[in-house]
């Protein structure tokens, strides 16, 4: 927790600071122009690749294979298209290398990593599909139902209106 704090003090003070400094260099006008440069430059590499992310997870689905990879890739540019939106060149940074793919690779192969010391993911294969997980043995998942006249039913009389039994 008090990571993001830093992080939510830091980062905007960074961004402040890196903003003055460029537009010292370059002057108001240009720095502010390069701002929504890199905005548009953002919107578009994440409709670009978000594109592509979502056409693999698509193909992934429909072959069976568990789509990993392809969820991180979307999370990965969701992140990136979201700090090349954000003002600043910091972020700006940080969010093009999260769309640029071979960067993104990295990030994600660090991303499992992290997550995998943490995280236990526990899947179901074929075979244990219609089991039960504690015992192994098969469930019955085709149940049966069986009609029961409105005389042995509780309240029979207190039936919505215009719903007659068939």
């Amino acid at each position: 927790m008090a990571i993001l704090v830093a992080l939510f003090i830091a980062v905007p003070i960074l961004e402040l600071y890196v903003i003055v400094e460029v537009g010292g260099l370059i002057g108001v006008l240009p720095t502010l122009a390069l701002l929504v440069a890199m905005s548009v430059l953002g919107a578009t590499l994440l409709r670009h690749q978000g594109r592509g992310a979502w056409r693999r997870f698509n193909a992934a689905i429909g072959s069976g294979r568990f789509p990993g990879r392809e969820v991180a890739d979307g999370l990965l540019i969701t992140v990136g298209g979201v700090l090349l939106l954000t003002p600043g060149f910091a972020t700006d940074l940080v969010g093009l290398l999260l769309l640029i793919p071979p960067s993104r690779a990295l990030a994600r192969r660090t991303l499992r990593a992290y997550l995998g010391r943490r995280l236990v993911v526990a899947g179901f294969d074929r075979m244990s599909r219609g089991r039960d997980p504690g015992t192994g043995r098969a469930y019955d998942y085709e149940a049966s139902a069986e009609e029961v006249d409105d005389a042995r039913l509780p309240d029979a009389d207190d039936s919505p209106s215009g719903s007659e039994p068939e």
